[in-house]
């Protein structure tokens, strides 16, 4: 049933520990919310077995929050098993109530296979599907749910869950519980839909191993029910957690919104700034999960922040590898790039390329409507500083700059003078500098 054991990926000896088992390598970077069975599991994984992770088309792209379990697919690749990334075109189309508030606005089925193909592209940067005996597998659920009647789902699959015990499943008594408009049938059999996953994945593929985020316990629970009911086999289930900040702010959320993984949605220079600026209480946390560096370089890693008077090392070590994961070598030095310039006031060096990128979702920006207010009054409008008083403050300070030149209280009312259309970069652009981080982008409309 299984397929013989594969060789290790080539750069496994390197990013794991062979002294550990996958399963005390997972937990050591706390990886692991739950796990079915935990001494059978570890066991099971001491062969090599087939795993999956599915993921519904709810966007046109992935975002950080699902580099959690794709990068656990990765490890588990990296240690001789065969991955499975599971498009869920057939239970996008319905919608995963776990943990949601209302109901998911359904979709249109040609909006889920343009997503699903999007997601498919961006998943084959995280798993290896050439060259090695275990390459990954990237499946659509629709492949065996579209001939599916459903005469034969009713007889099939839904004669072994019990409504009873579907009730009482947190996620779906949160719904039931809530005032308003309570769950659908459609939702309520999302759970059904997804144990089908597993019971056809086992039968085709052979896969006995389920990964998933926390919130999808139950659904994962019921999988394996039903292939132990369809197949006689003992299959299993892991998931990562739910991905908390110190503060207790949503992680993966800025400001200007998601953090997403398509550069057209979040550009290099967004994504690097993101992990550049985690907290020094998150961060070394974030360097176990996100990234494959070895635990003992994290903490040798974490002993030098923490006895360094210096500038913390943790933020550019997730930074640069989070990066370059995410948007291959040329996205991270065109961010670090972008990023060392800003920093050092090299404004003149910025290319046209790197003002369109800042444009789209790097800083904060907006047109420049009117050019003859005073620069106080620009810049308070713009949302850089709270009042005029704090703009003063910095021009008699020399610490207002625009497109890397020092300004100062002469300037104040000149400024039709400073936004002078021929004084523009590349004719459009003046990027301000308030202070030493604060940065807006006013261009010409």
């Amino acid at each position: 049933m299984y397929p013989e054991c594969f060789q290790f990926l080539k750069y496994f000896a390197e990013m794991v520990q062979p002294d550990k088992t996958l399963i005390e390598q997972l937990r050591a970077r706390g990886l692991i919310a739950q796990a079915s069975a935990g001494e059978p599991l570890e066991v099971h994984l001491n062969k090599c077995i087939v795993a999956y992770c599915g993921f519904d088309p709810t966007a046109e792209s992935l975002h950080i929050g699902h580099l959690v379990p794709l990068l656990v697919l990765r490890r588990f690749q990296m240690a001789g098993h065969k991955p499975i990334a599971l498009i869920g075109g057939a239970t996008g189309m319905i919608g995963d109530p776990s943990f949601k508030d209302n109901e998911r606005q359904l979709l249109s089925e040609s909006q889920i296979v343009e997503w699903g193909e999007k997601i498919k592209d961006q998943i084959c940067r995280f798993v290896d599907f050439d060259g090695v005996e275990n390459k990954a597998l990237v499946l659509n659920n629709l492949e065996w749910v579209k001939t599916l009647s459903a005469l034969d789902f009713l007889r099939d699959v839904g004669k072994y869950f019990s409504v009873n015990n579907m009730i009482s499943k947190e996620s779906v008594k949160q719904r039931i519980d809530r005032e308003g408009s309570g769950i659908s049938f459609t939702e309520f059999a999302y759970s059904l839909l997804q144990s089908y996953d597993f019971s056809e994945l086992f039968r085709r593929y052979g896969c006995s191993v389920q990964i998933g985020g926390s919130d999808q316990w139950g659904n994962i629970v019921s999988g394996i029910n039903l292939c132990r009911r369809h197949h006689r086999a003992d299959c299993f289930g892991l998931t990562v957690p739910l991905i908390t900040r110190s503060d207790g702010k949503k992680f993966g959320k800025t400001e200007s919104g998601t953090i997403w993984l398509d550069a057209r949605k979040t550009s290099p220079y967004a994504f690097y700034q993101f992990w550049l600026n985690t907290s020094d209480d998150d961060v070394h946390q974030f360097l176990r999960i996100f990234t494959f560096i070895p635990l003992d370089e994290i903490e040798s890693i974490v002993e030098r922040d923490s006895n360094s008077l210096e500038r913390p090392k943790g933020q550019k070590v997730l930074a640069r590898e989070l990066t370059r994961l995410v948007h291959g070598d040329d996205g991270f030095d065109a961010a670090r790039q972008i990023t060392e310039l800003l920093f050092t006031g090299q404004i003149s060096a910025l290319t046209e390329n790197d003002f369109i990128q800042l444009l789209r979702d790097g800083m904060p920006s907006s047109p420049l409507e009117d050019a003859s207010k005073p620069l106080t009054q620009s810049l308070v409008d713009c949302g850089l500083a709270h009042s005029g008083r704090e703009v003063k403050d910095a021009l008699n300070r020399g610490a207002v700059f625009v497109n890397g030149e020092a300004k100062h209280s002469e300037d104040n009312l000149q400024a039709s003078a400073i936004f002078a259309s021929e004084k523009a970069l590349f004719a459009k652009y003046f990027l301000i500098r308030l202070g030493k981080k604060r940065y807006h982008l006013f261009y010409l409309a």
